[in-house]
């Protein structure tokens, strides 16, 4: 008789510490969503990146192990991944193991933020970038800037048939058209844009050009032969290309100094 009264006190009282947890449990959950709604009504909300499960440290990101959550926005504007870095992680690797439904940060992902990592960033595939030396009037006056397009000229001294250079009879040819500047001086368009506007830097000595591998020999060569390279810019919306220009001399000069001048005048005209 003793053990049922026992047996039943017991029962009576883990009821109860289960009831009494229960209601601690509902009013943490209730004090949990009052605060949440509070931060809601106060910040707002953000849709931010999370992990859809345990992803383990080291872990190549796929569409699969990514989702979105509505969070307040609190502590996470501007430090979350949100849907516009949704294609700029699948394929990366994680840094850390992370647990389900864990917010997406840029120090989670191997190489960090595309947008801080440097020129490389912007060179295209199969693309690389190379700096020429300029100086004022080769560069326009210095008034090309990032993601301009220009197009490069060459003089050069070439040899004879002998392999010997004549110093006074240089040759003038386009090397290359409407190539793309990815950056004057040290000045990037994506420095330019963090110093609020695109300003002139009119100071810088070398631009930097993105050209293919091809392309990238054959400056090497025009610059370690002593070639004066110039670049010429182009409209923004212009990505014509003449055909056959012809290499220019001093007698190239001279048999069509007078027809250039006229088509030119015929062109002005017809504007």
């Amino acid at each position: 008789m003793q053990r049922k009264i026992v047996l039943i006190v017991s029962l009576v009282a883990g009821l109860i510490a289960a009831l009494l947890t229960r209601a601690y449990l509902t009013v943490k959950e209730n004090e949990i969503k009052a605060e949440k709604s509070r931060l809601v009504k106060k910040y707002g909300t953000i849709e931010v990146l999370v992990f859809n499960h345990d992803i383990p440290g080291g872990t190549v990101l796929s569409k699969k192990d990514i989702g979105a959550l509505d969070l307040p926005a609190m502590g996470l504007r501007g430090q979350a991944l949100t849907r516009e870095n949704y294609n700029d992680i699948i394929g990366r690797r994680t840094t850390t193991g992370h647990k389900q439904r864990e917010v997406v940060f840029w120090s989670d992902i191997e190489g960090g933020d595309p947008s801080t990592r440097g020129l490389s960033a912007d060179v295209k595939r199969q693309m690389r970038a190379m700096s020429i030396n300029v100086n004022g009037s080769a560069s326009v006056s210095g008034m090309i800037n990032p993601n301009d397009h220009v197009d490069v000229i060459g003089t050069f001294n070439f040899p004879d048939d002998d392999g010997k250079i004549k110093r006074g009879d240089p040759v003038t040819c386009t090397i290359l058209q409407n190539v793309l500047v990815l950056a004057t001086g040290r000045d990037t368009s994506k420095s330019q844009t963090r110093e609020l506007g695109m300003r002139n830097s009119s100071g810088y000595s070398t631009v930097t050009l993105e050209v293919t591998p091809r392309e990238a020999e054959m400056l090497a060569f025009a610059e370690q032969i002593k070639g004066r390279l110039i670049l010429t810019l182009r409209n923004r919306n212009d990505t014509s290309s003449e055909k056959e220009l012809p290499q220019v001399d001093y007698l190239k000069i001279r048999q069509e100094m007078e027809d250039l001048n006229q088509k030119r005048q015929l062109k002005v005209g017809g504007r």
